[in-house]
């Protein structure tokens, strides 16, 4: 499978979309100024108790005090806090952790006002990042997560991926990471690491060592609250999780984040470092790799699938749990053993689409799919085990059920950022009962363009909606000609999806904004 990266920086967001053989898989957005990214270590303090939630709620610098639940503070949380306090006080000098005093273990089925009281401070990492109404889920189990493994402080223990099956692999991987992990540290080793030289591998434990001896260093600076650690920059964590060799481009249209994840690479992959290349044009990078169109064709109730010759997914969003209805449109009629395996062939096509749009939309909580009616046992088994196997690729917790008596299958799916909305409707421009004739916006864009070139010597781009552009540059005798004959310079058109209907924007040849106009 071929992988892609797309990294868009624009207007302080920052949009990264994974395209697996050309189709949109994930898209994430990042504001310059989050800061509360999933990942990050914080100092915060407690603000106040809820026993009857088994929680607390903890200061950690955002407008909603973040949610600690008791089974969220981990067993090793009076080590933590020892060692937090001793940090602040400047007893604790280092932050090695071979002689450290361990605490004894808190009670797993214990209450929270035993444990916590108002105003202590804690170091905590943050689990989900805010959502709606919530402020973040934080954690004080804290790990750092590395290219190949996950160093956890004040644990010993050596674990490994499940998914690594050899266990000449396993043997390896142990007494390797056994050797060179500092006493004090707990290490999961990740499935990546499979067949990692031990160069690779010690590199990855010395910048997860580094990571701690940083988050020491702002621990002792004993501002409350504080992040005391940021996880790393959105592409490179996606880098981090999903990099491998079916990788083959990472587009980046901002210079200072090109030169960033060359320089991770430089550490994890050297010899793939130039498959991140600087996109340079004046058509935005999501509009020319179709991410623009492909979100407004795979957001909203109805969703075709692909080569289905017609059939498609409702997707309907209640209080509790999220409905998905496979339809197969005309193509299937009951009876006949042709259209049986045709209805799984379908429901197959519908699982491969329905778990692009789990990551897509980054859906949690109970999703209920609805397939077509399959009467053969067989052909449940083999759709159960399908769509088992396209949901692999998914980094988010998951479960799946079988299909129930009904066909019903059920998915559980775990979401620490909120869902992804994006409307696919646009406003009616008449909704006022008046709006600016297109003829008098045309008017206006050629006004607007023959005072710019007055001042303006270099290239001219005038981005538009589809609509609009098809009907600028229609004909010989086209309006985008006429502009030509008349201004004596031509005037690059480019169609945006994003856009609204009678919404422009000009830019010059450094793509600095030069006018627009938004309906």
């Amino acid at each position: 499978m071929k992988k892609e990266l797309i990294v868009s920086h624009e207007d302080d967001l920052t949009k990264i979309a994974l395209l697996e053989d050309g189709r949109l898989c994930e898209l994430h957005e990042e504001e310059d100024k989050n800061d509360f990214v999933v990942g990050d270590l914080f100092i915060g303090k407690v603000k106040k108790l809820a026993p009857n939630l088994n929680a607390a709620f903890v200061n950690i610098g955002y407008d909603k005090d973040a949610f600690l639940h008791y089974q969220d503070l981990g067993p090793q949380y009076l080590t933590y806090r020892k060692f937090l306090k001793d940090s602040v006080s400047k007893k604790q000098t280092s932050s090695g952790l071979k002689n450290f005093e361990i605490q004894p273990e808190i009670d797993k089925n214990g209450t929270v006002d035993k444990i916590i009281a108002k105003d202590d401070i804690v170091l905590l990492q943050i689990t989900k990042e805010p959502i709606s109404t919530k402020g973040p889920r934080i954690s004080t189990q804290i790990s750092l997560t590395g290219r190949f493994l996950v160093l956890i402080p004040f644990d010993n223990k050596v674990s490994i991926s499940k998914k690594i099956s050899s266990s000449e692999e396993k043997v390896r991987l142990r007494t390797l990471i056994d050797s060179i992990k500092p006493e004090g540290f707990g290490v999961i080793i990740r499935t990546v690491a499979e067949g990692k030289k031990v160069a690779d591998l010690h590199n990855d434990m010395n910048q997860l060592i580094q990571k701690w001896e940083n988050t020491f260093k702002n621990i002792q600076k004993n501002k409350v609250p504080s992040k005391v650690l940021s996880e790393d920059d959105k592409a490179s964590s996606i880098l981090r999780d999903n990099f491998n060799q079916d990788f083959v481009n990472v587009f980046c249209d901002d210079e200072q984040m090109v030169d960033e994840m060359k320089n991770y690479l430089e550490v994890i992959a050297p010899e793939r470092k130039n498959i991140v290349q600087l996109y340079d044009s004046h058509i935005p990078l999501l509009e020319y790799y179709n991410v623009e169109k492909q979100l407004k064709q795979s957001f909203g109730k109805h969703v075709n699938i692909p080569s289905s010759k017609g059939a498609y997914l409702v997707i309907e969003h209640t209080e509790a749990l999220h409905v998905i209805d496979v339809n197969s449109g005309n193509n299937i009629t009951a009876g006949n053993t042709a259209n049986k395996e045709h209805a799984l062939h379908v429901n197959k096509m519908a699982a491969t689409e329905i778990a692009r749009q789990l990551r897509l939309r980054d859906m949690g909580g109970i999703i209920v799919v609805d397939f077509i009616d399959m009467t053969n046992p067989d052909h449940r088994r083999d759709l159960y085990e399908h769509f088992k196997t396209e949901m692999s690729r998914d980094k988010a917790r998951h479960k799946i059920l079988p299909p129930s008596k009904f066909g019903l299958i059920q998915i559980t799916r775990q979401r620490n950022r909120p869902e992804k909305q994006i409307d696919i409707k646009e406003e009616n421009p008449n909704k006022d009962g008046e709006i600016v004739a297109p003829i008098v916006i045309v008017e206006k864009m050629g006004d607007t363009i023959r005072t710019i070139m007055q001042k303006e010597k270099g290239k001219l781009f005038l981005h538009v909606h589809p609509f609009v552009e098809a009907y600028l540059t229609k004909g010989l005798k086209s309006i985008q000609m006429k502009w030509f004959l008349k201004y004596k310079k031509w005037v690059t058109i480019i169609p945006r999806d994003s856009f609204k209907y009678l919404e422009y924007k000009i830019y010059n040849s450094n793509k600095e904004e030069l006018s627009g106009y938004s309906n």
